[in-house]
């Protein structure tokens, strides 16, 4: 039976893997998900019309947001825009080309394309105000083209920075991409308590489940550590353990949620071609309106578009597949039209079934055809009256049902159809499960695990300032009419100028957390396991359990139940008491012995029901949180086992006990991924094995290092020490062998794994079929780097040179090289820019390679191909490697380069090489275009002259020359696609080509510096300048191009990333706020955080440094952290486990106190002893003395940051101590102590810290609570659901709201498929749909999706990320749409905390927040508060925008409103004033703004002379004045959403049909300009010769663009 149910199980899986599509064209298919609400309503629905605006505004703010889109552009603005002409780059192949509108006006035709069409169907759109323009779109990488201003700062949306298949990453509109955290998702399933199957883990499942004597044929799992190779029969049965085990697991994804109800079973096709959505789970918790309808509908997915990326060049609207092609974004499958689509048709007929539970009444459940049996457990082990059972059967008719089938799959099974739960015997693994689930139901609402950073547990604070969930209790607040009883009373320690910075108040203690105790003691019993005599009797294990009445009592678990026994502490009696109170659930048992566990577990579970499911649920990895309040440590029997067992999972119940991580992370990569449902399936394998096995990765790097894992050479000394724990290979991050001896030794040694890894995750994302790469994980944990490891099958049995078949052990001296890795690594040498080149071995023969000759090819007992060691994947960085006898550019030279580094391992990073590359393909067209221009014009002269017969001199030459001139305008424009057509038909090798066409294209690749000479294809060798490596004398000359190329790239980086990253931060497209915000804006622009002090050294010299201030801050104190970061790793290295908390207090203390001089506290002696001293020597890894650490001091510790600052990245940072760098860079202690603890792991008491007093010390041995890993792994991407979520970003883009909005709810669908419920991607998703359900006037879906965004960035990001910042006042805003003031109040104030705890108040995004509350306050009329905001974000602003920026006109309008308020009608005139004066000034006399702004000075003159008239009457008559009442009007709460709507970037604006004309006008008009704008740029550059372009090419100008105003 047992093999039977095996083998439908893998049936199934086939079935739903392998079947065909129809595809009905005729019609239109709509999208999977059940869109929310506000999709449904039609696209023509009327958008609130809340203010007219210029048009300038209008056609500056062409932006990648769904909040940004185009409206009525008409020419008297346009006109007034010379700066359109002037703000396209000289510099060629600039990044810049195609940056924000503001700087060039090519945008606007294609983005308003789509606009017109809606248009007519529309009757409002919505556009951002030019006031409130932040800059344009970040570049995420070369890929990236659709880049436009993106307004406003608040709301702009992150990217997402994925990579997918086989492909280069697409066009992400995006500014900050606060996604490469690496935060991924996993199915754990908090919210399910459902155990995590591993591979092997489905065939105990099944046996359990079933009660089946035997599986039968799954032998091969028994044995995970055998390195036989297995046949293809067996590795065709794992394939299926695998899906099945995924399909068990998905049962642990369930979020009951209104919008998109993610209860996927499985993502594949059903039986009979339908894709299983996620059904309605427990009736009870959804609602009503979500109730299962029958409809069929039609999904059309999009296969993988061939060429997402696009061009960063002229035509950046178009895919260019010319670049795809020879650039190697993707290569389209031959016979694959790129427009394929692939339908499927979607049955979904939800039903409903009723459930007979014992003990109380039948009840309905809702249940989806496609759900598994598996499933309806889930609801019930989590439903309120349900969740204290977990070993029973469903059964329909006396039938047991199989837990693994399909409701549709089952006879009888229908409408109104009753399930009886059928209580079933235990065993001992059940019996654990129950104790376990119900320890975890008893500590659900206990944030412990979440401080301890265990299980995927995460903080989130939102319910504290909602007050509960915003969704429901929501509806029943009160609505804002009764103002007076709202309090808006900030706290002092967040009102503008205060210097205060608590602590304590970044985690509110939370009303549910002090968790009502049910029990004092639940613990396993000393008497386990029970002797061989009772187990006849069916005893399975005993328990000890105090009640809160304070009655010990002994249970035993039975295979009947659970019932009292006569044990006692100390006496052995197992016979049931008298009574014995026999129940089959442990609660059942427990509510009838103690009164106060029944009343108190019935309301910790309805308690527990009513959290939002987002705060329950695992995420995908651990998120350490650097603070936490002292905690009580309490008995905790789960806690326990665990820690001294190796689980992981449920381990020790599955067959062959660990998992073999090898196995399943490879197998999950081959499987199948033709289609949609195939990739969904494979994606979401191949995430859930990667997380779990980086929870594994880290759990075992840190039983390593805490010296509790015997090495697998015990003899050696510590630091050559290998480990094996758990199937995974760890190795230190020390030099053994001399191994790196050239490279800079432990330096190197300490490096190559993140190098490792990034290549790693490259070659994972090219995700060549064939071709494998290690699981590995970096762990870096007290001071020491752990590699993680899996392992290749048969490598521990053999020596390293008898394994290596390709690449080399020792650093190029022996090479071999062999067929099948040269095949499979030229798949992958495009996209990653590798160039295939030979090498010298040492018998001088020429070796083949396709990649680093360190990059080592074994094939294991597997027969798979893996690669490995790929720290050398990117090019050297020349700038850090000096070589005799090379000399680098002039940019270089002048920037104090190349410098000696500590290493030799600096490599460029690859969004560089994608960057630089892009900027040649730009150059190539370019040039080419040019070439081409003067052939023609040279025909075209040779010809006029024949015709006329008479030379140029003769008088027809000036006519002639202006002809000419006209000809090459409309030629020009043509000039681009010429190239791409010539070098297309070149690239197919057509023999008909021009040879003058040939040489133009052999030409531009010469002087681009491509590979071929007849197409574009730009390569690196990444050997060039690698020590020990030599290459044959035929590639002499190819070799000196690459070195030039190196050279170039790194010039690159110098004079155009560096300056591009200043450029973007005073334009505001980059808006860091921390210091990893700042870090991953470099890296996405390709630069390497070596290089910081030169950033920091550049915005010190420029023109604008004042508006640069908030970002030299951050650089300063990210130098000062870094640089103690690296004092700290060795210091710790040298520290005793018992002296640990001591150390890293006296660390601290050096590092942020003002006392002078802090004394270390060694450990006590008499725990000391001497003989234990001397075995212990040997497991210290550090060469430092035990007590080494003590003995710094503070002016020793500042004196090494600066000497680390200046060796490592060349900054001159002249501090003596910590209060001289907080005084002279104006930073804050606090801010420091957030970047050193999240850098190094360290976990602080939460509490106030007085860092300022001389007299003791600022930290005790007790403030240091833990030290926590900081672990580097690879993110695997959900690929189809970014081209969905990219999809409808462009379609929001072209105005079509509702389209948009259904392509990002399946994003949101597919997403949830692949990752689980807890993603960062998610996170995005929701974002960008709650801000269409806002713009499309569905208020109460937009808070419900936000509130979801903002819960998932405080559990994935953590709870002050600058991300989860933003997430808090996009939701205040709704709430205030809502009419929750007081609830929109709170979360602004925790907002501005946030802020001001991670960076201070002197921040640009501080102005915007700061308006955001001074205008709620007005609201509510709370004036001088107001005040004291609204003119605190004035001087923000005019500090970083300019005092003539139109951000600050803004802002003086919102302070003048407040005084007229007030009634102080001089003030409000003087404000208004600097407003219109701007307006005037930036915009003229005749626009609206300025005009507006005119109106309502008149209005208060009238106002104020109205006022002093009444004053004088007063004076005159005294008492008996009679005057005109003037008026005092609070605002109106739709005026002041019309502000708010206005500074967070959303305009609504009514069309006309004349504006539609005026628009599609305009809209001609600006294509003209465009076209004119070429032409002229290339007349002017065309004297110049190919050659010399050629030369400049390396050396642009560096330089940095004054700052527009900031409009």
């Amino acid at each position: 039976m047992g093999n039977s149910i095996f083998a439908n199980c893998c049936r199934h899986i086939t079935d739903l893997i392998f079947q065909a599509h129809s595809f009905n064209s005729s019609e239109r298919a709509p999208l999977l998900p059940k869109s929310p609400v506000s999709c449904t309503a039609s696209s023509d629905v009327s958008l609130p019309v809340q203010m007219k605006s210029d048009v300038s505004e209008a056609c500056r703010c062409a932006a990648p947001y769904p909040d940004i889109i185009l409206s009525n552009a008409s020419n008297e603005c346009l006109q007034n825009q010379p700066e359109c002409r002037q703000d396209f780059p000289k510099e060629k192949g600039s990044k810049e080309t195609v940056k924000a509108c503001e700087n060039s006006c090519s945008k606007l035709s294609v983005t308003v394309a789509g606009l017109l069409k809606q248009a007519q169907a529309s009757s409002a759109l919505v556009v951002l105000p030019v006031d409130l323009e932040r800059g344009s779109a970040t570049l995420l990488n070369h890929s990236q083209s659709l880049e436009a201003c993106q307004s406003c700062g608040k709301f702009e949306d992150k990217g997402l920075d994925s990579k997918s298949c086989n492909q280069k990453e697409p066009v992400v509109p995006g500014d900050r991409g606060d996604w490469q955290q690496n935060q991924d998702v996993s199915e754990r399933g908090k919210a399910s308590n459902l155990e995590e199957p591993s591979l092997a883990d489905l065939g105990a499942q099944l046996k359990h489940r079933t009660n089946v004597p035997n599986l039968g044929s799954c032998e091969t799992l028994e044995t995970p550590e055998s390195n036989l190779p297995l046949t293809a029969e067996e590795r065709q049965n794992v394939q299926k353990m695998v899906l099945s085990a995924l399909i068990t697991d998905e049962t642990t994804r369930m979020i009951q949620d209104k919008s998109t109800c993610y209860l996927l079973t499985d993502p594949a096709v059903g039986l009979d071609g339908e894709l299983n959505l996620g059904p309605d789970l427990d009736a009870t918790m959804l609602p009503s309106k979500q109730k299962k309808r029958r409809r069929k509908r039609k999904l059309c997915f999009l296969e993988r578009p061939s060429a997402m990326a696009l061009m960063n060049g002229d035509d950046s609207h178009k895919p260019l597949q010319e670049e795809s092609r020879q650039n190697g974004h993707e290569e389209a499958d031959p016979g694959e039209d790129g427009n394929d689509q692939e339908v499927i048709v979607i049955q979904d007929t939800g039903f409903t079934v009723k459930i007979c539970a014992p003990g109380i009444e039948p009840f309905s459940l809702q249940v989806s055809p496609q759900e598994m049996v598996q499933e309806i457990h889930q609801v019930l082990m989590d439903r309120e009256d349900t969740c204290h059972r977990t070993c029973f059967s469903l059964q329909l008719d006396g039938n047991v049902l199989d837990n693994f089938a399909e409701l549709k799959t089952i006879e009888g099974l229908q409408e109104g159809s009753v399930l009886k739960v059928v209580e079933e015997p235990y065993t001992v693994r059940e019996a654990r499960i129950h104790v376990r689930h119900i320890r975890d139901l008893l500590k659900s609402l206990d944030p412990s695990d979440a401080f301890n950073g265990v299980d995927c547990n995460s903080l989130s604070f939102l319910s504290v300032f909602t007050e509960g969930d915003l969704g429901d209790s929501g509806k029943r607040k009160k609505k804002g009419t009764e103002m007076e009883q709202i309090d808006c009373t900030p706290p002092e320690h967040i009102l503008p100028s205060g210097k205060e910075r608590p602590l304590c108040a970044l985690q509110p203690q939370n009303r549910d957390w002090k968790p009502l105790q049910c029990l004092k003691v639940l613990t396993m019993s000393g008497w386990n396991p029970p002797p061989g005599n009772r187990k006849m009797h069916g005893d399975l294990m005993y328990l000890c359990v105090i009640t809160v009445e304070d009655r010990h009592v002994s249970i035993t678990a039975s295979t009947r139940g659970f019932y009292l026994n006569q044990s006692t502490a100390y006496n052995f009696n197992p016979k049931p008491a008298n009574p014995s109170f026999l129940s089959h659930s442990l609660v059942e048992l427990l509510n009838q012995i103690s009164p106060t566990f029944k009343k108190n577990f019935s309301t910790l579970q309805k308690k527990r029901v009513q959290r939002h499911p987002f705060e329950r649920i695992a995420t995908p990895f651990q998120v350490y949180s650097w603070t936490a309040p002292q905690a009580e440590h309490a008995m905790d029997c789960v806690r326990a086992e665990d820690a001294y067992t190796s689980r992981l999972g449920y381990e020790e119940h599955i067959p062959g006990q660990t998992r073999d991580w090898n196995e399943e992370l490879q197998t999950t990569r081959e499987l199948p991924r033709k289609n949609l449902p195939e990739r969904l399936l494979r994606e979401r394998a191949i995430f859930k094995v990667h997380s779990d096995f980086t929870a594994a990765a880290t759990r075992g790097a840190m039983a390593v290092i805490d010296g509790n894992v015997m090495a697998i050479n015990p003899s050696e000394e510590t630091k050559m020490q290998m480990f094996i724990w758990n199937n995974i290979f760890f190795s230190l991050g020390f030099d053994v062998r001399d191994h790196y001896k050239d490279f800079g030794g432990d330096v190197a040694a300490y490096v190559a794994p993140t190098n490792d890894l990034n290549g790693v995750r490259t070659y994972n994302a090219v995700d060549v079929e064939g071709l494998y790469t290690l699981g590995t994980v970096v762990v870096d944990y007290r001071g020491y780097r752990v590699t993680a490891q899996s392992i290749i099958p048969g490598i521990l049995e053999r020596e390293q040179e008898q394994s290596v078949i390709y690449g080399s052990i020792d650093f190029g001296k022996t090479v071999v090289s062999h067929p099948k890795y040269l095949e499979l690594l030229e798949k992958t040498s495009r996209p990653l820019k590798i160039q295939k080149h030979k090498v010298l071995n040492d018998k001088n023969e020429e070796v083949e390679l396709c990649s680093s000759v360190e990059c080592k090819g074994i094939i294991g007992n597997d027969g798979r191909h893996y690669i490995l060691d790929l720290l050398r994947t990117f090019p050297p960085d020349l700038n850090f490697l000096p070589i005799p006898g090379e000399e680098m550019p002039e940019e270089c030279q002048k920037m104090g380069f190349p410098k000696q580094h500590r290493h030799k391992l600096c490599c460029l990073r690859q969004e560089l090489v994608d960057a630089f590359v892009e900027h040649r393909y730009l150059l190539f067209m370019k040039l080419a275009a040019l070439q081409l221009m003067q052939q023609k014009a040279s025909k075209q002269e040779n010809s006029s002259v024949l015709e006329n017969g008479a030379s140029p001199e003769n008088g027809t030459g000036g006519s002639e020359k202006s002809e000419l001139d006209d000809c090459k305008m409309e030629e020009n424009v043509n000039g681009l696609d010429q190239v791409k057509e010539l070098a297309e038909t070149i690239a197919s090798d057509d023999r008909t080509v021009d040879p003058k066409s040939r040489e133009v294209i052999q030409n531009a690749c010469k002087a681009v510096g491509s590979i071929s000479n007849t197409s574009f294809d730009i390569r690196f060798n990444p050997d060039i300048f690698s020590p020990g490596v030599r290459f044959p004398e035929s590639s002499k000359e190819e070799v000196q191009d690459q070195k030039q190329l190196l050279k170039d790239a790194a010039a690159f980086l110098l004079s155009c990333q560096i300056p591009g990253l200043v450029k973007d931060c005073l334009d505001h497209t980059v808006l860091p706020m921390d210091g990893a915000t700042l870090a991953e804006a470099m890296h996405q622009r390709g630069i390497n955080m070596r290089y910081l002090g030169k950033v920091v050294d550049f915005i010190a010299k420029t023109p604008a440094r004042a508006q640069l201030d908030h970002i030299y801050k951050i650089g300063i104190s990210e130098l000062i952290t870094r640089s103690a970061k690296h004092i700290f790793k060795t210091y710790l290295q040298g520290v005793e486990l018992s002296g640990l908390s001591a150390a890293i207090s006296h660390f601290l203390n050096c590092f942020l106190s003002s006392f002078p001089n802090p004394i270390a506290h060694l450990p006590a002696d008499e725990l000391v002893s001497k003989k234990k001293n001397k075995k212990r020597k040997n497991r210290n890894l550090g060469n430092a003395d035990n007590t080494a650490w003590a003995s710094m001091t503070p002016q020793e510790f500042w004196k090494n940051i600066c000497s680390e600052a200046k060796n490592y990245f060349d900054f001159n940072l002249e501090c003596e101590n910590v209060d001289q760098a907080v005084e002279v860079c104006n930073l804050q202690k606090i801010t420091l102590l957030r970047e050193i603890s999240l850098k190094t792991g360290i976990q602080i008491l939460l509490k106030e810290y007085n860092f300022d007093t001389r007299h003791k010390p600022t930290f005790t041995e007790e403030d240091i609570l833990n030290i926590f890993p900081i672990v580097k792994h690879v993110n695997p991407k959900a690929s189809d659901a970014f081209h969905f979520f990219q999809s409808g970003q462009a379609k929001v883009q072209q105005g079509f709201l509702k389209e948009g909005c259904e392509l990002i709810n399946e994003a949101l669908n597919l997403f949830n498929n692949v990752y689980g419920a807890m993603h960062v991607e998610i996170c995005a998703c929701l974002r960008l749909l709650a801000r269409l359900n806002y713009i499309m006037g569905d208020y109460s879906e937009a808070l419900s999706n936000q509130q979801k965004a903002v819960l998932m960035s405080e559990r994935v990001l953590g709870i002050e990320h600058p991300n989860t910042i933003q997430e808090y006042m996009h939701l205040a805003l709704y709430c205030f749409a809502n009419s929750q003031l007081s609830t929109a109040l709170n979360l602004l104030y925790r907002a501005r905390y946030l802020m001001l705890l991670v960076f201070g108040e002197d921040h640009p995004e501080m102005a915007l927040l700061d308006n955001n509350i001074g205008l709620v306050l007005h609201g509510v009329m709370e004036y001088d508060l107001s005040l004291r905001f609204l003119e605190n974000a004035l001087a923000i602003n005019s500090k970083y925008h300019s005092s003539k920026s139109l951000k600050v006109a803004l802002s003086h309008h919102l302070v003048a409103r407040v005084y007229e308020s007030k009634a102080e009608f001089r003030s409000a005139l003087q404000h208004e004033k600097e407003g219109y004066t701007i307006y005037k000034n930036q915009l003229g006399e005749h626009h609206e703004k300025t005009k507006e702004s005119s109106e309502y000075l008149k209005y208060l003159t009238q106002q104020a002379v109205a006022l002093q008239r009444t004053m004088n009457e007063i004076y005159k008559n005294g008492s008996n004045a009679n005057f005109m009442p003037l008026k005092f009007t609070a605002p109106s709460m739709s005026s002041v959403l019309e502000q708010l709507n206005i500074i967070n970037g959303i305009l609504f604006i009514p069309l006309s049909q004349k504006d539609l004309e005026n628009l599609k006008a305009e809209v001609q008009r600006r294509q003209q300009l465009q076209e004119a704008m070429k032409g002229s740029e290339q007349l002017e550059a065309e004297d110049k010769d190919c050659e010399e372009s050629a030369a400049e090419l390396s050396t642009p100008p560096a330089e940095v663009l004054p700052p527009q105003s900031s409009a």
